[in-house]
């Protein structure tokens, strides 16, 4: 082979080489990932699997920075394999969070649902032990306190029911145990206030 033929070969070879060398971004990939995302989210995953969805959310977030860092690189060194299974993780959580945020939320709607029932025994309870508190004048204004508490956690149980029939049942659920919360600790301070007066 002449030296001519022999350079001729080495530049055909160097161009296919940046031909073929040339990774290109997988925006497929990307757009795949962007895609089940989103589906996710719109089904409520960002809010009823968390950490499943950020799982989803961070390994994409790390297939763009690394899909930046060989888009700075020479052409020829660029490789993008590490970013194609980033972003293949983030597709197949984003999908696996997309299929279990419908169960999810049916477990939260009964622990919503059993919730409701415990606050209602709660209120009733908190009632009854009013009828039997102390009436002196300290008393008598403790009592219209808690009375003014206990309306306002009866209250609240209407907007737990707009959020109920919304779909929102996490809000619901941080509500109905607010509001529980708030009638056991009156419910104690009216056991010790009735025990503190009547000896039992």
């Amino acid at each position: 082979m002449s030296l001519k033929n022999l350079s001729l070969s080495l530049v055909l070879v160097l161009v296919l080489a940046l031909v073929v060398g040339c990774a290109k971004a997988p925006q497929e990939a990307v757009d795949a990932a962007n895609a089940a995302l989103t589906a996710a989210k719109d089904a409520g995953a960002d809010r009823y699997l968390a950490n499943e969805y950020n799982a989803a959310q961070d390994s994409l977030n790390a297939a763009m920075a690394e899909i930046e860092n060989q888009n700075s690189k020479f052409a020829l060194t660029r490789n993008y394999n590490r970013a194609k299974e980033l972003l293949a993780a983030a597709t197949t959580l984003a999908n696996a969070a997309n299929e279990k945020v419908a169960a999810k939320r049916d477990e939260v709607k009964a622990e919503v649902e059993k919730i409701m029932v415990d606050l209602q025994t709660a209120l009733a309870d908190a009632n009854k032990l009013m009828k039997k508190a102390p009436r002196g004048k300290e008393g008598r204004e403790a009592l219209a306190a808690m009375k003014a508490e206990l309306d306002g956690v009866t209250a609240s149980t209407n907007e737990v029911t707009t959020l109920i029939t919304n779909g929102d049942f996490l809000s619901a659920k941080d509500k109905l145990n607010a509001g529980l919360a708030k009638v056991n600790s009156i419910i104690e301070e009216l056991k010790q206030a009735i025990a503190k007066r009547y000896g039992n």
